[in-house]
């Protein structure tokens, strides 16, 4: 029997829209819903990139780990995290209380959603490599034990909602099925 208590930690990138597809995943699940990110500017009064520049590395570490230490306390929730942060300290905690999804998609599927998110901006090659960039920092996560990918190349929004939905249930069974 599936717990309802286990999160879904979501992670990758596929471009653009994925901070959309993470609220859609838990409606369609409806659970709540939590996006570190936003959380953490909330928390800092400023966004990550802003408190490293102006803080250094080790006050966003600190402020990341206290949000961690609240988000590991949360049960039956989607959470939206960067695949650096759960790298830098939230990967073996958060796995703990649920599946890990990594949301992938080929080179040229991300520069397409790119290019239809960005317009003019797509051919500014300074816009192009920040985006390449932040693809390589999310992906990092790829390959670790514990983290399921979904490719979302040839998917739509809807399709990749329903596939998320689908394999947070399997893998929620295999936890509870394990004891983990």
């Amino acid at each position: 029997m599936l717990s309802v208590d286990k999160n879904l930690i979501l992670t990758g990138y596929i471009g653009p829209e994925q901070l959309q597809v993470a609220r859609h995943t838990a409606e369609y699940l409806r659970t709540p819903f939590v996006d570190f990110a936003s959380r953490l500017e909330a928390h800092a009064d400023m966004p990550g990139e802003e408190v490293r520049a102006l803080f250094g590395e080790a006050r966003l570490k600190t402020l990341e780990g206290e949000l961690l230490d609240e988000m590991v306390l949360y049960r039956g929730t989607v959470i939206h995290m960067g695949g650096q942060t759960l790298l830098r300290g939230g990967y073996d905690r958060l796995r703990a209380t649920g599946p890990i999804i990594c949301l992938v998609a080929t080179i040229d599927a991300v520069l397409q959603r790119l290019h239809l998110s960005l317009g003019a901006r797509f051919h500014n090659p300074r816009e192009r490599d920040l985006a390449v960039g932040t693809l390589r920092r999310e992906w990092a996560i790829r390959g670790r034990e514990g983290v399921t990918e979904l490719d979302t190349s040839y998917l739509n929004e809807q399709q990749i909602t329903e596939s998320i939905a689908r394999l947070w249930r399997e893998q929620a069974a295999v936890i509870d099925w394990r004891g983990v």
